[in-house]
């Protein structure tokens, strides 16, 4: 059989990065090819120093070897992320085409300067790796804590209130010097996204609803997680563009993933809750209410988004995604009771 390498070679650096067991029969039934074929393309693999094996024939595991690395410690006073990116982050994403390292460009410099402005930490840490695959960027500093710091300037009752309002964007604790839309668009970007701070990660994945998940040991300070495939077809400008007016060219879009503002056990039932969804919508003309993983929602909660704050916002579009049944049926009742509300004369209205 005259496979095609390079196809192959992908399937078996996927199949690595899944499991590094039993990769050679995984491999040959995956593609199609002898065992003996399979095991010639592994070993190639490894004589290129694009994989590891260790153990022996049977019981050979693979893992996919760091093409390119880079790690340092710097003192947060005077640093800058412009320096940082030159010096560290661009030698390691050189080889990845043009899209790819200009998403790492924007990326890591708005996280590192993040860092630089917000965190007080004494020491920033940069931590970069490229396999035949994917990048992978980490910012760790050793301040307070993006999620406790943002509770503390918002007056939020609960600290996982803060990851709500990261993921709506145009969040800053410092608007006099920044526009609060590097997380927000970073977040996009990346494959896979995290940000871990004390007891809370957040995790935004493109395929998957966002989701907070709570830790068992404590992380000092804030680390961020991010990770892109070095063929990523993203387009920055696109990203941008997805969120942003044609004609003013102002971020003026947000989704919400609803599932961030359910805490485990909870269910989206009250006004209370519906306020703080929608607290800073009136930052955006455009806000798509995400209910993945909701299977039901309160009448007082939509009422509150659907009827109420949509009267006293007739600017602001708000469109419900991926709604179930029960879910969609509650919304629709808000709604109506919303135009019925409007078809009233005024003295009957309120």
């Amino acid at each position: 059989m005259n496979a095609d390498k390079t196809p192959i070679r992908s399937r078996a650096l996927a199949l690595i990065e899944a499991d590094g067991h039993r990769v050679g029969a995984r491999l040959a039934q995956a593609s199609g090819v002898s065992r003996q074929v399979a095991n010639g393309y592994l070993q190639a693999m490894v004589r290129d120093g694009l994989v590891s094996a260790e153990g022996t024939t049977r019981a050979r595991v693979y893992a996919l070897r760091a093409l390119e690395q880079a790690s340092r410690r710097y003192p947060r006073e005077g640093l800058q992320e412009d320096v940082v990116w030159r010096e560290l982050v661009a030698p390691v994403v050189a080889a990845c085409p043009d899209n790819v390292r200009n998403i790492w460009h924007y990326a890591a410099t708005e996280m590192i300067n993040n860092a630089i402005d917000h965190s007080g930490s004494e020491e920033v840490t940069v931590e970069v790796s490229r396999n035949a695959l994917r990048t992978e960027l980490r910012v760790i500093d050793e301040g307070e804590g993006i999620f406790l710091k943002i509770q503390r300037a918002l007056g939020l009752l609960d600290a996982r209130e803060s990851i709500l309002e990261l993921a709506k964007g145009k969040l800053t604790t410092a608007p006099t010097h920044h526009s609060g839309e590097g997380i927000f668009f970073t977040s996009r970007a990346m494959d896979v996204f995290e940000i871990e701070s004390h007891q809370l990660r957040f995790s935004h994945r493109p395929r998957a609803a966002d989701a907070i998940f709570e830790q068992p040991q404590d992380t000092p300070g804030t680390r961020i997680h991010m990770r892109l495939a070095n063929d990523s077809a993203r387009l920055m400008r696109e990203i941008f563009d997805a969120y942003t007016d044609s004609e003013e060219h102002t971020f003026d879009r947000t989704v919400v993933p609803l599932r961030l503002a359910q805490y485990e056990g909870e269910q989206l039932v009250s006004r209370s809750q519906a306020k703080r969804v929608a607290n800073r919508f009136e930052r955006f003309k455009r806000v798509e209410l995400d209910f993945s993983g909701i299977h039901d929602i309160g009448q007082a909660f939509a009422d509150e988004l659907f009827r109420v704050f949509a009267n006293a916002h007739p600017g602001i579009v708000i469109t419900p995604m991926h709604t179930e049944p029960a879910v969609a049926s509650m919304i629709r009742r808000a709604v109506a009771a919303r135009e019925a509300q409007a078809d009233m004369p005024p003295d009957k209205q309120g």
